[in-house]
């Protein structure tokens, strides 16, 4: 009896949207159709069974309003402040409990991330990657790199030093011993520009590279491994972290990591002291935050994301996808799973806020970005064996740093 409201929803949702959309409709059935969004459209509700996934669903009144309901139901027994602290303070815990548990199995790589986000390739840019900012801009940003972020050196510059020097002074110093003990005169040279090069421009990993991508929340590489066979012959890097020190050995561990492409790190995005980046600010092209503003405390919000737009360069892209409101798999939780409004915790102790887009436009515009997309991303997800379909809500966004002049 208690799963008959939730059934009926799903019910009511996969077979009563027959408002037709005012979208192109192109009808495919051997694989996904061309984004944005998809362009499978379901016309027919007798068809509802044919594909795995629909696109575009509209939500009549009544089913917006009978899943609000449904969310404040199971919003109404909320946790205890203590226990709301206690996750809070174990977040860390539960993700490499998480990851410890279903190592890379969990999720399934993203094989769309090219067709939502074509940005993530070079040729694919906007004309501000033709507009030479980096150069005029180079002595600036070395400036703000620490000097312990420097020797982060990258798989390929890693084949040209023999010793990691963590200020020029000992540099120096470990320059002058090596000479004492008779190195070779060429050997001197050599390490000799390279110190140079580390003290005079700044080096940090894919300082090289004309083009960045930096992956936020990485998890176990689902995103990481399809964008590195993407750009395994351009003159692109990419950096990702996580949270969780686990994924991150996962990610380093895989066998198509490449050390040459990818700079994989773990790093907090809520600890303001250790805000620290193995790049300077201003140096990201892309920065790639798929289903991970969800898993931070809404309070904090604010404060990730204006740290990340600074990472960007003028006219730099922060590209979004996560969960919305509504979602089917806010519905799904029972009484006392909510912390407050629309943020819940899992059964294995991980958290998930459900977004509107008016709350992401917030987010990011009052970061300084420019809204490029905001869309509310609606489809019916069907399980064709066992005769069901759930509705499945998520936001996508593109925000874009605007350039010197835009600001002014």
């Amino acid at each position: 009896m208690k799963r008959r409201p939730q059934m009926a929803l799903v019910h009511m949702v996969s077979l009563t949207f027959l408002k037709k959309p005012d979208l192109q409709c192109r009808f495919q059935t051997s694989q996904r159709p061309t984004a944005p969004l998809g362009s499978r459209i379901l016309t027919d509700p007798s068809r509802v069974f044919e594909h795995n996934m629909w696109d575009h669903i509209q939500w009549t009144p009544e089913q917006e309003d009978l899943a609000r309901q449904k969310a404040e139901e199971n919003s109404s027994v909320k946790l205890s402040m203590e226990e709301q602290v206690r996750f809070d303070k174990d977040a860390n815990r539960y993700w490499d409990e998480f990851y410890k548990a279903h190592q890379n199995k969990f999720f399934k790589d993203r094989r769309w991330l090219f067709m939502e986000f074509p940005e993530l390739l070079p040729q694919k840019t906007h004309k501000y990657n033709e507009i030479d900012l980096e150069s005029k801009s180079t002595s600036i940003l070395c400036s703000h790199v620490s000097l312990q972020t420097q020797t982060k050196l990258d798989g390929i510059i890693r084949t040209h030093a023999t010793t990691t020097f963590e200020t020029p002074q000992i540099a120096d110093s470990v320059e002058r011993t090596r000479t004492n003990e008779g190195m070779k005169l060429d050997d001197k040279k050599q390490d000799q520009q390279w110190t140079d090069r580390l003290k005079d421009q700044g080096y940090f990993p894919g300082t090289d590279f004309t083009f960045k991508i930096f992956e936020v929340g990485c998890g176990a590489g689902n995103s990481v491994f399809p964008i590195l066979s993407k750009i395994c012959d351009t003159s692109t890097f990419l950096y990702c972290c996580d949270f969780s020190a686990c994924a991150v050995d996962l990610v380093m561990s895989h066998p198509l990591y490449n050390a040459s492409k990818c700079y994989a790190f773990v790093h907090d995005l809520c600890d303001e002291a250790s805000s620290t980046y193995p790049f300077p600010d201003g140096s990201i092209d892309v920065i790639l935050l798929v289903f991970v503003l969800s898993s931070i405390h809404p309070e904090r919000m604010q404060m990730v994301i204006n740290r990340l737009s600074k990472l960007l360069k003028p006219g730099g892209m922060i590209l979004f996808r996560d969960y919305g409101r509504y979602d089917m798999s806010q519905l799904r939780f029972k009484k006392g799973r909510c912390l407050f409004g629309n943020f819940y915790v899992r059964g294995d102790g991980t958290r998930v806020y459900f977004f509107t887009k008016e709350e992401i436009a917030h987010i990011f515009i009052s970061a300084g970005l420019k809204e490029v997309q905001n869309l509310m991303d609606r489809r019916l997800q069907v399980n064709r064996k066992k005769k069901i379909a759930m509705h499945r809500v998520w936001v996508q966004c593109k925000y874009q740093k605007p350039f010197t002049a835009d600001l002014n």
